[in-house]
């Protein structure tokens, strides 16, 4: 059955591959951005109702994260937009571990709509599209926590999970926590990054507070340096965070993608060695 499908932040690390899933399964799908028309914005809760109209279902992902201050008030009045649009069903990308986040989940949960909760680990992108790409290329990658072990998970599996849930409402009232297959330390990503890439990379263990410290010397905003230490401090530096799961097996049928996968695909684009001096 072919639905309409709002897509928020549907050109992000998750999102353009949800709208390219759904449009490959022949949804309908509009793409909920600042760039689109009608356009999106979370800071305007003007652009909702626009983007929200006809809209069957919602695949919610709040930028920057569902911790920072105002994503609670924010995904409230959302829903209760989208209750208004009419819309039937609402699948939340949230975050493993994060109490703020669960209170936003609620908000779904509680709403009346059908719902699906997706909690996810941290990505295997953010070392490839992201936050931590420019330390990679760079060859010295200094990060606090050396010893969190990290399920980290997939942007593709995450799509996947999604446009599953979505579409599939024996997935309805479910919470998912996606991870990636095995724990790795930081210092276990970088080695299999030079590996895969043929890099010399260097992993540096740093506190908080040196991290801190080093993203206010590049001049990043302290909401973005909050939201990091908070990351830190409340995800990675919690234990029951540090767990595999099976839940990707258990809604696609599938094993998770391994980081060595997620290596092996990266470096064949090159994206790790570009703009490096080329060997005489």
């Amino acid at each position: 059955m072919k639905s309409n499908v709002l897509v928020i932040g549907g050109t992000g690390k998750t999102g353009h591959k949800v709208v390219k899933r759904l449009k490959a399964a022949g949804q309908h799908v509009r793409i909920g951005s600042r760039k689109s028309d009608p356009a999106f914005d979370w800071d305007n809760p003007d652009t909702w109702p626009r983007a929200l109209a006809g809209m069957d279902k919602v695949y919610i992902v709040y930028y920057p994260d569902l911790a920072v201050p105002g994503a609670l008030a924010a995904i409230e009045g959302f829903v209760r937009e989208a209750k208004k649009a009419g819309v039937q069903k609402a699948v939340l990308l949230s975050g493993k571990g994060e109490k703020e986040a669960e209170r936003c989940e609620q908000v779904v949960a509680n709403s009346g709509l059908d719902y699906t909760l997706v909690r996810a680990s941290w990505f295997n992108q953010n070392f490839s599209e992201s936050f931590f790409l420019d330390p990679v290329l760079a060859g010295h990658v200094a990060l606090p926590m050396p010893d969190a072990k990290i399920p980290f998970v997939d942007t593709g599996d995450i799509a996947e999970v999604v446009v599953k849930v979505l579409l599939d409402d024996a997935h309805n009232g479910k919470t998912y926590e996606i991870t990636g297959p095995r724990l790795m330390t930081f210092k276990e990503v970088v080695e299999e990054i030079a590996t895969g890439s043929g890099r010399n990379l260097n992993y540096q263990a740093v506190s908080r507070d040196e991290y801190n410290s080093m993203m206010r010397a590049v001049g990043l905003p302290e909401d973005y340096i909050w939201l990091f230490d908070y990351l830190f401090r409340e995800v990675l530096g919690n234990q029951k965070n540090q767990v595999v799961t099976n839940d990707v097996e258990k809604v696609l049928g599938r094993k998770a993608t391994d980081f060595s996968e997620f290596v092996k695909r990266t470096a064949r684009t090159g994206v790790w060695n570009q703009n490096l001096p080329l060997a005489i």
